[in-house]
């Protein structure tokens, strides 16, 4: 039976808005991963099948199928295709799982899954041009509400009842783990540091340290005037790129390469468009389901902080060990470069599957129109 394994994950540092990697085209920042995936694995990648690379802005210097661009940018042979996928935040964990079927199915032998977004060049919302994408009778279903994420994060903090307090004190604890991951040097390993005009980026920028309840308690909250949601424990607005290389376990074996996991299952996961960002847990439920797996049985859980309403809101329904999810951090202190997040955060768990020595890790992400993906990977 055909599978699906993982050789080599790659990232970059993820960059703040207007920071390290600002003057880079992404175009050419994704290339630097491609280029470094296969120089990691020792692979020559004229035996790629194809790339599959999530992106959401997907305007200009982001479209034109930018896949096949950082394909030509990377130097690779002009016989290796690339095609871009859209499905919001999700969108390069979505490639991996395009990646893993087409493996399975027979379609692919060797290939690269990833994502690229670059917030600084691109700003989120640039695709639409003032246009509404929705069209009259989406909005006749849902009264008129155009969805807003910032909005649904508001819902979700009202309907599970989590107070400004406790989102504060989750995006300080996020900020935490990743300073302490950073100094430990526990993101080295996956990292590709970007030389740029202005120096070598080699860490991620967002991290802060020092922060108090009573510092991010002074943040407006520009989503509702008496809201929970403000800029200290939402997502930061980031750029930064990941791949993934991915191939049978037969291939890799006829390579001699060693994979690091497999893809042991997958989901999708749709939910309310308006509240937006709770798909991860019936996307969770499902996978768990799928994999035949107990919930104590997965050893880490990445779970994206778009908004920390969304993983405490998560964490409720879904029971899991809060210390095992997003132990080194997650978007809010990292940041999430909204089309790399899902190959990114994916790089990061496996690594700390691999450090640590974890035969189980889950990750999933809420997504725009009210989607998630969840994936489940085990340790080889």
């Amino acid at each position: 039976m055909r599978d699906a394994v993982i050789v080599e994950a790659v990232r970059t540092p993820v960059g703040k808005r207007n920071g390290g990697l600002a003057g880079i085209h992404p175009t050419d920042l994704s290339a630097h991963v491609l280029e470094s995936l296969v120089t990691r694995a020792g692979l020559d990648p004229v035996l790629v099948d194809d790339v599959v690379w999530g992106c959401v802005s997907q305007v200009g210097e982001q479209t034109y199928d930018i896949a096949r661009n950082a394909v030509l940018a990377a130097g690779w042979p002009e016989s290796v295709p690339g095609t871009t996928v859209d499905r919001q935040c999700g969108s390069s964990q979505q490639a991996v799982h395009f990646a893993a079927a087409g493996l399975v199915a027979g379609h692919y032998d060797v290939v690269v899954a990833g994502g690229v977004e670059s917030m600084s060049r691109v700003p989120m919302g640039s695709s639409t041009q003032g246009q509404s994408p929705l069209g009259e009778r989406y909005l006749e279903r849902y009264d008129g509400i155009s969805p807003n994420q910032g909005v649904g994060a508001e819902l979700i903090a009202e309907k599970w009842g989590l107070s400004r307090t406790q989102l504060d004190e989750f995006a300080l604890r996020s900020h935490e783990r990743a300073a302490a991951a950073q100094g430990e040097g526990r993101f080295a390993a996956q990292i590709a540091p970007v030389q740029t005009p202005d120096g070598l980026v080699e860490l991620d920028e967002g991290i802060r340290r020092g922060g108090t309840v009573e510092g991010l308690a002074g943040l407006k909250t520009p989503f509702k005037a008496d809201g929970v949601i403000s800029a200290g424990n939402a997502s930061q607005i980031s750029d930064g790129s990941a791949a993934l290389l991915m191939m049978t376990a037969e291939k890799a074996q006829e390579l001699g390469m060693t994979p690091i996991a497999r893809v042991h299952s997958v989901a999708l996961a749709g939910d309310d468009p308006v509240k937006m960002l709770t798909a991860p847990i019936p996307a969770t439920k499902k996978v768990l389901q799928r994999s035949g797996l107990r919930l104590d049985e997965i050893g880490v859980f990445e779970i994206n902080e778009a908004f920390a309403s969304v993983p405490l809101a998560w964490l409720a329904e879904i029971g899991a060990d809060d210390k095992a999810m997003n132990p080194l951090g997650g978007a809010i202190a990292l940041g999430h470069p909204l089309g790399g997040s899902g190959a990114r955060i994916m790089t990061t768990m496996l690594h700390h599957m691999r450090d640590n020595g974890i035969r189980y890790g889950l990750q999933s992400m809420c997504e725009g129109g009210g989607q998630a993906n969840a994936t489940v990977l085990e340790l080889l």
